[in-house]
């Protein structure tokens, strides 16, 4: 069995692919969007409420899906998971009607749920406390190339046969994923055995800590500009650029890409900061601080000229999401520890869900009246309110030391 630092990272890459089949199962809808609605006879305001649906399942069963795989352990939890998400993906190739979809969309939604605390978990007891923003970058990495792979693999695949073949080729993958991971659980050992940094708290009283309390209203008013970059980038450019879905396959891609390099700059600044003896809820903070300012480069958005811009602003956006993101997702681990990873990580899956179940349909609607103006607006005024919340975590937390 293997165990130094390299080989716990290797493990940590073969666990990032799930990511990425998890994120080509989701968003696969978003970059077929336009085919979708055509043939199924929806409005971008009737998408909203698709996405609500498996947002709303996402939100309610995280919770239930992070205490699983703490209860269960990783390996047999989080394959249980990808199975059942990549059934669903299956699924979603042979339905026919609307509520057919959005039984699909649900059912991926419980899935999928315990993508992020499954990551969460192997970040708590695979890497070093100082390493954990970066494996939450690594993580994003597979969320993102998954997102970015979408369009140029699989809009030729949909205009050639069908745009339910992509959900069959996406979900088969899943189900070869499992046996992979399972084989490299074996041979490669976690940094350390049992319930490393912090014991088991009871489900209960971990949802009441207000350290977690108020890290979910900070993830709430920070994830809408990744929840609009997810699942609106190609509806955006179509809808105001007046691009074909065949055209905007030429940018949609980039955006996901570009945020990888915002993930890793959000990793670096906590990484540095940790190291100068900095405690790591403050080093953190600060690094969404920094992502706060720099999303405000999204407000020249209106501005551009044409799709190449458009793709500009909307890549830098995304980037600056994913720099705060990892550092938020990373703070549960440091303050409730390995035993307690997949649950208290799972209470920001939840609010993120809640997020978008509540936001879609307003977006949906906004861009159906072309306001899109203010949909950028509603994306990214919070971002300073959750750095602020952020604030108070790391003053309380000071106090208390």
């Amino acid at each position: 069995m293997f165990a130094s630092p390299r080989w716990r990272w290797f493990a940590a890459g073969v666990f990032t692919i799930s990511s990425t089949l998890n994120y080509m199962d989701r968003t696969l809808i978003n970059v077929l969007a336009p085919v979708i609605l055509t043939e199924l006879h929806l409005s971008q305001t009737g998408f909203g409420y698709l996405i609500s649906v498996f947002s709303l399942v996402y939100a309610v069963s995280s919770p239930v899906t992070g205490w699983f795989l703490d209860r269960v352990g990783l390996n047999r939890g989080i394959s249980a998971a990808v199975a059942w998400w990549s059934a669903a993906g299956i699924g979603t190739s042979l339905v026919t009607s609307v509520p057919g979809l959005a039984v699909c969309r649900g059912a991926l939604g419980l899935g999928e749920s315990a993508g992020v605390p499954g990551f969460g978990k192997l970040n708590a007891l695979y890497l070093e406390p100082d390493e954990r923003a970066i494996g939450a970058a690594v993580n994003q990495i597979g969320l993102s190339v998954g997102a970015a792979l979408c369009a140029p693999l699989f809009v030729p695949v949909a205009a050639r046969y069908s745009w339910r073949v992509p959900f069959a080729i996406t979900g088969a993958l899943g189900f070869m994923w499992i046996p992979l991971w399972l084989w490299t659980s074996r041979m490669i050992s976690p940094r350390q055995k049992g319930e490393p940094d912090g014991e088991r708290r009871g489900s209960l009283a971990l949802l009441k800590d207000r350290n977690l309390i108020l890290l979910v209203i900070a993830n709430v008013l920070w994830m809408g500009g990744y929840s609009l970059w997810t699942n609106w980038t190609t509806l955006y450019l179509v809808h105001v650029h007046n691009l074909t879905v065949q055209e905007s396959a030429r940018y949609v891609w980039i955006p996901p890409l570009v945020s990888n390099a915002g993930g890793f700059f959000g990793g670096w600044l906590s990484l540095r900061w940790i190291r100068r003896a900095y405690d790591p809820v403050v080093a953190r903070t600060r690094a969404v601080w920094v992502s706060a300012a720099g999303s405000l480069v999204v407000l020249l958005l209106p501005f551009a000229s044409g799709p190449g811009w458009a793709t500009v602003f909307i890549s830098a956006s995304f980037f600056f999401a994913l720099a705060g993101s990892v550092n938020i997702y990373a703070l549960p681990i440091d303050l409730f520890g390995a035993g307690n990873a997949a649950l208290a990580v799972s209470a920001l899956t939840c609010a993120f869900g809640l997020l978008q179940t509540v936001i879609s349909p307003v977006i949906g609607y906004l861009g159906d009246h072309r306001l899109y103006n203010e949909v950028v607006w509603l994306a990214t005024v919070p971002l300073a309110m959750s750095a602020i919340v952020l604030q108070i975590l790391s003053k309380q937390r000071q106090t208390a030391a």
